[in-house]
């Protein structure tokens, strides 16, 4: 079903069992802005889709629904709790909870959608990434995600061979800048920004070195509580991560290009416990050390 004006564009999608092998499908995508006078939701869906705004409705399916003008409320889950709906703000409809969403009166809402499922995605909130939290999301005013949005519309609208898998990446791009922009929404310091920044830059160009968070917050001018609280929010994990994560990356070089013993480039590295470094190095990779260079060697040789 392909409806296309000039404030409505929606699709509901078939796919194939060649498509579901992929491991992530779209069902519906589409965009519509509801005036201040008129019903919501609009007659203009199919049965499994409509619902009766008072009464709600539970979905089989993963859905993200991102608000650029208006307000509204959106109501989930047994126990019925509420938010506020502004503009800037996505929310992500998760399968078998009950929910349900409005614009205000006399607001009215431009709203844009994706619906999809698939094993990628439930591993994904397997894992954790969007449980024990509300799912609610402010993004802000985000062009990159509406151009996603529009794009895929585009790509449902042609239906051409391949278009499933096209949007399966639409959908994986929205997921992670909706993931990054929440996270990174509150840090609008720019001189906390920089010297986070900065600091990525000095454990960089430390790696073969000794260095720890403690001795990058004195460089940095800071104290050390405040720059791993400020690092952990802003990147994801902690100074001491990062750094070995940096020094496994150049391990991972020095192992793969050169004739270096696996002691010699533990040492070199500097990290905190250099007997301790294969473990990790192991732990990470899934490889031992050696196993990871007869690998590289192997690949080499192909």
């Amino acid at each position: 079903m392909n409806c296309n004006e000039i404030d409505l564009n929606l699709n509901y999608l078939i796919t194939s069992e060649e498509d579901e092998l992929w491991g992530l499908t779209v069902t519906t995508v589409g965009h519509q802005k509801i005036s201040e006078t008129e019903a919501y939701p609009p007659n203009n869906h199919p049965s499994e889709y409509y619902f009766d705004v008072a009464k709600g409705r539970i979905l089989n399916e993963y859905q993200l629904l991102y608000i650029t003008d208006g307000n509204g409320v959106f109501t989930y889950g047994s126990d019925k709790q509420s938010c506020f709906i502004t503009e800037g703000k996505m929310f992500f409809l998760m399968p078998g909870v009950w929910h349900t969403y409005k614009p205000l009166e006399n607001s009215g809402w431009n709203e844009y959608w994706i619906g999809f499922k698939g094993d990628i995605i439930n591993n994904i909130v397997h894992e954790g990434f969007f449980l024990n939290r509300a799912p609610v999301f402010s993004i802000g005013h985000n062009e990159r995600i509406i151009d996603l949005y529009l794009k895929a519309i585009e790509v449902a609208n042609e239906e051409r061979a391949g278009f499933q898998q096209a949007l399966a990446g639409i959908v994986m791009h929205i997921l992670g800048l909706m993931y990054y922009r929440d996270k990174t929404r509150d840090f609008e310091d720019e001189e906390l920004i920089g010297k986070i920044n900065k600091a990525k830059v000095i454990m960089r160009e430390s790696v073969y070195k000794e260095l720890c968070g403690e001795d990058v917050a004195r460089m940095l001018n800071i104290s050390y509580s405040r720059f791993r609280k400020a690092f952990k929010e802003y990147t994801g994990t902690s100074p001491t991560k990062y750094m070995l994560e940096l020094k496994l990356n150049e391990a991972k070089l020095l192992i793969s290009t050169t004739s270096q013993s696996i002691k010699q480039i533990s040492y070199s590295l500097n990290p905190e416990n250099p007997d301790y470094f294969p473990i990790f190095f192991k732990k990470r990779t899934g490889l031992t050390p050696v196993e990871y260079r007869n690998n590289a060697e192997v690949k080499l040789d192909d």
